[in-house]
């Protein structure tokens, strides 16, 4: 329980084939706290293209990486997650697509996604007396290519620019790359993992998750939404 950080994600399920695949795709199973081996993909340098999610883990941020702030401890985190979930409801969208995010491939959510973002800021809000303030250095690195007002708001009140109406729910499969990679990359996972995606796709718990001093992500606990 003790980490460096401490964040809320939509971690995908263990159990289904969808979320599997992807897992062994990015090389890192934050369940189990170990690397896997990547997918054969012909033509593909697939530990490459996904070497800068992978430390994070299968996940959607809901509440964006943080440190605790004094007097505050992961036990008493953990139960203010427990009963945060049990005040909200589980989320259903009609499913996930493989969607371009400006240079990088991410699952994206298909329907009507207001409750899902309704979950996110209510993780956001209702959790920051938990989150220690942001250091400096890490301010002047998010502007640094340049924030709108209301990402600078963001950025000020709650420790990150993208989260309330600027929140956009995604899993995030592959770091930067160009236009000829992520047309193949693309192609690919429409190939393998396209087929396996759900619909409807559910939301049943958060994930309280953790980083570690090497940077990689660890689920701590999944917390059943449940109200």
């Amino acid at each position: 329980m003790n980490f460096e950080r401490y964040a809320i994600y939509f971690a995908a399920p263990a159990d289904e084939d969808w979320a599997r695949f992807a897992t062994a795709w990015l090389g890192w199973d934050m369940d189990s706290g170990a690397e896997i081996a990547h997918p054969h993909m012909d033509g593909l340098d697939v530990a490459a293209i996904t070497e800068t999610p992978r430390r994070y883990g299968l996940h959607a941020t809901l509440k964006p990486p943080f440190r605790l702030a004094d007097g505050q401890s992961p036990d008493a985190l953990l139960k203010a997650c427990a009963d945060l979930a049990a005040r909200l409801p589980p989320v259903t969208l009609d499913g996930l697509q493989i969607a371009r995010l400006g240079r990088f491939l991410a699952l994206r959510p298909l329907g009507d996604a207001s409750a899902l973002d309704e979950l996110a800021a209510a993780c956001v809000r209702d959790l920051d007396g938990f989150r220690a303030p942001t250091p400096d250095a890490e301010l002047t690195r998010r502007r640094a290519n340049g924030l709108s007002a209301a990402q600078e708001a963001n950025l000020v009140n709650w420790g990150y620019p993208y989260v309330l109406d600027e929140f956009r729910f995604h899993i995030t499969l592959t770091g930067r790359l160009d236009k000829p990679t992520m047309a193949a990359v693309q192609a690919a996972l429409d190939r393998r993992l396209g087929p396996l995606l759900p619909a409807p796709f559910v939301i049943r718990d958060l994930g309280l998750v953790g980083e570690a001093g090497d940077g990689r992500f660890h689920l701590i606990r999944r917390l059943g939404l449940s109200g």
